[in-house]
């Protein structure tokens, strides 16, 4: 025991004692040292940095203007300079241009905004409104990717088609009613509302005042079904037809301006399916 506590300390003192690093820095020859060359370095670097910060202060002048570009019907100029008020105080370089954008789209009807520097001393803005492509519900508005970008407007134009549904459910009712229209515009027709409900059923509206029931079950088949129907008898027919019911199994119920309604190619009987 007393020989491996001897040979562990001499280990030991021999790794502590070794002078490696000391012996390098003590063999550097000090007076050999081109100290002036180290300061000439020392004096551009310095030189070059004093001459970076002193040239972006210089170019980091105040902003001298704001130039705004676009086509404006529903946004007005105040609103724009409302937003972008807090951010114009600061200097031509650090004014925060993602944040001065984010003040812009959060203003109702802008769909987007670009805001760029331009040499020497302007900020340029460039901003496209929101075009609504139909009615949500009493007083919203819709644009063409079903997104609801104003919830309570005081004028809803009249020739914007009116769709409804339960909350969240915008986007999709927008779908159904964009793709229900491209199939009655191949016809000559078109929609002019579309209802969801709070069940999950579907119910159409032509411009001819045509209702068409879908309800909640085999929508597809059905939409597949109603224009058959279209294409057969309702398009010859629309002035006398008050509502197409095609939530029958098998067929499809028409109902008739001041007549009882007629059940077409229906094989069950009974009252319709939801």
């Amino acid at each position: 025991m007393p020989v491996k506590s001897k040979r562990l300390f001499k280990r030991n003192r021999r790794h502590k004692l070794r002078p490696a690093t000391r012996s390098a820095w003590a063999k550097l020859n000090w007076p050999d040292v081109n100290w002036r060359r180290l300061m000439v370095i020392a004096a551009i670097g310095s030189f070059g940095f004093s001459g970076y910060a002193a040239a972006l202060w210089v170019m980091d002048r105040p902003i001298e203007s704001v130039v705004i570009n676009g086509a404006f019907e529903r946004v007005s100029a105040m609103q724009v300079e409302d937003a972008l008020s807090p951010h114009v105080q600061t200097g031509f370089l650090s004014a925060d241009l993602p944040a001065m954008r984010a003040e812009l789209i959060a203003i109702p009807w802008v769909a987007n905004a670009n805001v760029r520097r331009r040499w020497p001393g302007s900020i340029e803005v460039n901003i496209r409104e929101e075009r609504p492509a139909a009615c949500w519900g009493d007083s919203g508005l819709l644009n063409f990717d079903g997104e609801l970008f104003v919830r309570n407007v005081t004028h809803v134009p009249i020739e914007l088609p009116r769709l409804a549904g339960p909350e969240g459910s915008e986007q999709r009712v927008a779908r159904m009613f964009f793709a229900i229209q491209h199939r009655l515009e191949q016809r000559g027709m078109a929609a002019v509302a579309l209802r969801l409900d709070r069940r999950g059923a579907w119910e159409v509206q032509l411009s001819s005042g045509i209702r068409v029931r879908l309800g909640a079950s085999f929508v597809d088949q059905r939409l597949d079904r109603f224009f058959e129907a279209v294409d057969r008898i309702i398009a010859v027919e629309a002035e006398r037809v008050d509502y197409v019911d095609m939530r029958y199994t098998n067929g499809f119920a028409i109902g008739w301006k001041d007549q009882k309604p007629m059940r077409a190619e229906s094989r069950e009987a009974g009252e319709p399916h939801v």
